[in-house]
């Protein structure tokens, strides 16, 4: 192979994320120098963050930068190494970029056992999402055995591991999604107690039902309507782990009419960045990859096929067109 695909972005979006924001190019194979290693990427992880990226605004992390290959996680082979620390054959995750090869140093590299964890779940259950989920379950809600945790976005990468999570914590866990095929997923086969189907119109109502002793733990992953009918069910001295704001990743406003309710029920709300716990993710890993080799932690997959359908695949992501964690194939 002397040539390799990737694609860029092209251009920043001002509202919705369309195909013309991003540019695919055929790029030559680079020569590795001491020390670097190649890495044949099989996987390449989507995930909301990346909307957040594309644009230039002040922010957490720096903008991705036009014309050069699109942030994302990777997990794949090392195919040729002048690194002492890897040999070719090893499986490794790395931030590989939207693109079919990557090179590097071996900084962030983190070799990966295959033998009871499928390769692509590293890129979900046991990876960003499902150390995501870890994080804010065990760092920021902090919920006993018997209190009741809601989950946004509950069918999702991050979302579905809260839920198994909490429950296997003894919590009591209500989980919130669109569609009644999400919603029996998530009651069904994730074991969660409830799942309220927010495109029903009868939000409020049903998640009232669904958790009746209140709430005292939010997992948000969407905010807008959601977080706010959450936030009208919660218990005093409840806590929040703010994760992601889906609902204004496209630069619309998100209005919160119940604010009034963190300081009537001395509410806890912390938002974090899952990157900047990276003590907590040996042990966290270690929780998550036992789970899913055990059958403990179930997971899901969206899988698009190829480089060229990840602009696409993105795009439906943030419309919350995907089921589970969104992958894209890419060998």
């Amino acid at each position: 192979m002397t040539t390799y695909q990737r694609i860029v972005l092209a251009a920043r979006p001002q509202g919705e994320v369309t195909p013309e924001h991003f540019r695919l190019e055929t790029v030559p194979v680079p020569e590795l120098a001491a020390g670097q290693l190649l890495v044949r990427n099989h996987y390449l992880s989507l995930d909301p963050y990346m909307r957040g990226r594309m644009s230039d605004a002040r922010s957490y992390a720096a903008p991705q930068p036009l014309g050069e290959t699109m942030i994302g996680g990777t997990v794949g082979e090392v195919v040729a190494s002048r690194h002492p620390s890897f040999a070719e054959g090893d499986f490794v995750a790395a931030m590989g970029g939207w693109a079919e090869l990557a090179v590097s140093d071996g900084t962030g590299l983190r070799k990966l056992d295959t033998a009871a964890v499928p390769l692509s779940a590293y890129l979900g259950a046991v990876g960003m999402p499902g150390m995501t989920a870890w994080y804010g379950l065990n760092r920021i809600l902090e919920t006993a055995p018997g209190q009741t945790v809601c989950v946004s976005a509950a069918s999702g990468a991050v979302g579905s591991a809260v839920g198994q999570l909490a429950k296997l914590r003894g919590c009591r866990a209500v989980g919130i999604a669109g569609g009644p095929e999400k919603c029996g997923y998530v009651v069904d086969e994730l074991g969660f107690d409830a799942c309220v189907d927010y495109r029903a119109g009868n939000l409020r109502a049903d998640l009232k039902a669904a958790a009746p002793d209140g709430i005292d733990g939010i997992f948000e992953n969407v905010g807008g309507e959601v977080f706010d009918a959450a936030l009208a069910r919660t218990n005093p001295f409840a806590r929040v782990a703010l994760c992601g704001m889906i609902a204004g990743y496209d630069g619309a406003d998100i209005p919160m009419r119940n604010v009034r309710l963190l300081l009537a029920n001395r509410i806890t709300l912390r938002g974090f960045i899952v990157t900047e716990h990276l003590d907590c993710w040996p042990a966290g890993l270690a929780e998550l990859g036992a789970l899913v080799a055990a059958g403990r932690l179930k997971y899901r997959e969206s899988v698009a096929q190829g480089l060229a359908s990840a602009p696409q695949a993105f795009i439906g992501l943030l419309k919350g067109r995907n089921f589970g964690k969104q992958l894209v194939k890419l060998m």
